[in-house]
């Protein structure tokens, strides 16, 4: 059987438009539910891919956030092509520090960043999370473990050069948090075991917005927008979106 691979997707629905930015070794499956249902609501949206991210992990470890970067700010200039001129957006985990990062770089008419990290993981963690996502992108595949097992061997071989990188964007991007004005709704799961959870309060303190809530979600993990709680995120995204001052 042949795997099908996420792809990144545009739902146009109405003249709002929200840019929705998955995870580090995540993929647009990650805000897909989300931007379905705001679709349903009259807002149009798009997920753009990360180059290395949604194919096997090999490519991913030859990348790093300036590509990534640059996926983000093609998405965002998508919807500017497509005739959107309101876009506001909402991010996942790496997703969320990048949704930061527009937010003091481009116009944005809100933001929301979910489980966003602002403290910087030891690289040794990281690096497990990495080779955890091989392997279970690996079983996705359907190779047998003893398959998998070797080729785990051989991926720990590539140097990562990505994560040192990405310490140093979610550094920058933590110094920049108080350029911020847009309106921002700080989403942060409770039971989020891959971040430091202080990272929620340390955005929602540095923003410089007056328009600025921040929400803790008691049930819920790391990915939260497909944990338990998703519906009530939802409905919450959506309310905050509705407040913005929109043209249209």
């Amino acid at each position: 059987m042949k795997t099908v691979l996420p792809k990144p997707f545009t739902f146009e629905a109405g003249p709002r438009a929200v840019l929705l930015l998955h995870g580090f070794t995540g993929n647009s499956a990650d805000v897909r539910m989300l931007g379905r249902y705001l679709e349903k609501k009259g807002y149009s949206s798009h997920a753009p891919h990360y180059k290395g991210h949604g194919v096997p992990p090999e490519e991913l470890v030859h990348t790093g956030p300036e590509d990534w970067w640059q996926d983000v700010m093609d998405g965002y200039e998508l919807l500017k092509s497509k005739g959107y001129e309101e876009i506001a957006v909402a991010g996942l985990s790496l997703g969320g520090v990048f949704s930061l990062k527009l937010g003091y770089t481009v116009p944005v008419k809100g933001i929301v960043p979910m489980c966003a990290p602002m403290y910087i993981k030891s690289e040794e963690v990281m690096y497990k999370g990495v080779v955890d996502y091989a392997r279970e992108f690996k079983k996705f595949e359907g190779k047998k473990e003893e398959q998998i097992e070797k080729e785990i061997e051989e991926f720990k071989k590539t140097p990562m050069n990505t994560l040192k990188a990405l310490q140093e964007l979610i550094a920058d991007v933590r110094e920049n948090v108080d350029m911020i004005y847009s309106p921002t709704f700080v989403v942060q799961a409770r039971h989020d075991h891959m971040i430091n959870t202080d990272s929620a309060n340390i955005i929602y303190d540095n923003v410089e917005s007056d328009d600025k809530d921040i929400k803790w979600y008691e049930e819920s993990g790391h990915v939260i927008t497909l944990d338990k709680e998703k519906e009530q995120l939802h409905e919450d995204v959506y309310g905050f979106l509705e407040k913005l001052d929109w043209t249209v």
